[in-house]
């Protein structure tokens, strides 16, 4: 067995097609294929359903996937390792981030390149949350900035870093943008931009109005924060927006952040890996970085306009 049969097969999986898998690993597609048939062959199982496309794995190929996910992520970090005791701390740290903690993710990666000159950072900042815990899970990314995983995620490390708050963003027109603050009932009233329900943050809202018997109509839905802001600027639209996003943009001109109560709501975000032991010495890097920064602190102490 080789690791280039394993990197495959996990290709394969992932791509869900056998010219897009041997097109992600620089072979042909035959030799692709043939190296399937003899881990097959090696392992005395169908992995593969064929016909004449791709049909999917057999739950015995679903399983092999797994170990094959791991023995290439435990390659990877005995690389790192080796290379880390040799030359410092090298290499590429993957990290995914749902929407609406990306704003935060420069808090941890400005300290973690500071203290690891040689290594580099590869982002993906707009996953949704079962998504990243996905990719958290194959080994696909190192680390996740999401909202905290509920019980039965055993197999995941959880670093709290800070509480998500919600700000209402609106112009400066409107009426509510003169309080102090405005209720979750005010603002199910006003012509909503909002992000799209299929979204973690999205569903986060939603249960804050469906516990007060309230449900927001937005006219305008999105996958982006930027884009929420940006619809806000027009002065047809309101938003509610993640305070920390703040921390990215400010109040931009033309617009009002009033703070949201009657409920107070926050969502806890936290840096989550894989619960496993030696694990990635990437991730061990940066969960250092994240013990050592105060992630809330430099949120919380953010210039008003709120």
């Amino acid at each position: 067995m080789l690791f280039r049969q394993l990197e495959y097969l996990v290709a394969l999986a992932r791509e869900r097609h056998f010219a897009r898998a041997a097109q992600a690993c620089h072979v042909s597609q035959p030799a692709l294929s043939e190296a399937l048939r003899k881990l097959e062959d090696e392992l005395k199982v169908l992995l593969v359903r064929r016909g004449r496309s791709y049909q999917g794995l057999t739950p015995e190929g679903e399983r092999i996937v797994r170990w094959a996910q791991r023995i290439l992520a435990d390659r990877d970090a005995l690389r790192d390792e080796v290379d880390a005791l040799r030359t410092g701390l090298a290499g590429r740290l993957r990290i995914g981030s749902v929407p609406t903690a990306s704003g935060a993710v420069p808090l941890l990666t400005g300290p973690f390149c500071a203290a690891h000159p040689l290594a580099a950072v590869e982002l993906s900042t707009d996953l949704r949350s079962d998504e990243l815990l996905r990719q958290v899970r194959n080994f696909e990314i190192d680390a996740g900035i999401t909202y905290l995983p509920g019980p039965g995620a055993d197999d995941l490390r959880a670093l709290p870093l800070y509480e998500e708050r919600y700000v209402l963003l609106t112009g400066p027109a409107d009426e509510l943008a003169r309080h102090p603050r405005a209720t979750w009932a005010e603002a199910a009233r006003l012509p909503l931009c909002l992000l799209h329900p299929g979204m973690q943050g999205r569903r986060v809202l939603d249960e804050v109005f469906a516990g007060l018997g309230l449900e927001a109509a937005p006219r305008v839905e999105t996958d982006s924060v930027a884009s929420l802001f940006a619809h806000v600027r027009t002065g047809h639209w309101a938003s509610i927006v993640p305070y920390a996003w703040l921390h990215v943009f400010g109040v931009p001109h033309g617009m009002r952040a009033v703070p949201l109560a009657e409920p107070v709501h926050s969502a806890p975000i936290g840096l989550v890996t894989a619960a496993r032991e030696p694990g990635s010495v990437m991730a061990r890097a940066l969960l250092e970085v994240a013990r050592r920064t105060e992630v809330a602190a430099v949120l919380d102490s953010l210039p008003g306009g709120a």
